[in-house]
């Protein structure tokens, strides 16, 4: 089985590598240190399961969720975080990845994870499953619709990461290959989107809801 690795740390990818390959029939057919190298990659090669951090550069882990999935629906993903709230497992879910494991995870758990979604099979941490079975006999069938994040597209969620990265228009028009009249557009109608008026309350949006770390 060919695992695809995506951690902006170069010591939690070098952990993880040595755990998957200690295991027979596994390989490491690639790692990446953030969400858009993650989709090249995936693209590229086809592995059978990406595993992923949310919190990356360039390209959170969520939104490379969503393309991966896309694009390749034979590749499960399995999220690899140190957060652990409702909206993000929610999020997650509807992102298409069908593992959630926790950083603080024991080795037979990340194990486990890996051999399940092999299998096609979903699986996450019991702290995480329990997390999962709560929200969802909390939560109103309409909760989908009340984050303001979700109205916004694909290119328009790519352009609040990079600029809450601190980014210029300029720097984001290049990342995105697109000109800087249109990486101009998608920023004015996110921030609109998002009732946003600077970009500090960008940047601080961002970090509220997990987009880039602090």
């Amino acid at each position: 089985m060919r695992i695809l690795l995506a951690d902006d740390h170069k010591i939690v990818r070098g952990g993880f590598r040595r755990l998957i390959e200690s295991h027979p029939g596994w390989e490491v057919c690639a790692e990446a240190s953030n969400g858009r190298e993650a989709i090249e990659l995936a693209l590229a090669l086809r592995p059978e399961v990406a595993v992923l951090d949310l919190t990356m550069p360039e390209l959170n882990g969520l939104e490379a969720t969503r393309m991966i999935r896309k694009e390749l629906p034979e590749t499960e993903v399995l999220i690899f975080t140190q957060h652990e709230t409702d909206e993000l497992i929610h999020e997650t879910l509807a992102a298409g990845a069908r593992g959630y494991v926790l950083k603080t995870a024991n080795e037979s758990q990340l194990i486990a994870a890996i051999e399940a979604l092999g299998r096609h099979q979903p699986f996450f941490t019991e702290t995480v499953s329990e997390t999962l079975v709560d929200a969802f006999l909390e939560s109103s069938p309409g909760r989908g619709d009340n984050s303001p994040y979700d109205i916004l597209t694909g290119r328009e969620r790519e352009v609040v990461q990079l600029l809450a990265e601190g980014k210029s228009n300029k720097e984001v028009a290049a990342a995105l290959a697109v000109s800087v009249k249109t990486a101009e557009a998608h920023r004015s109608a996110a921030m609109h989107k998002l009732g946003l008026r600077s970009l500090a309350q960008l940047v601080r949006y961002a970090v509220r809801n997990r987009i880039i770390e602090p």
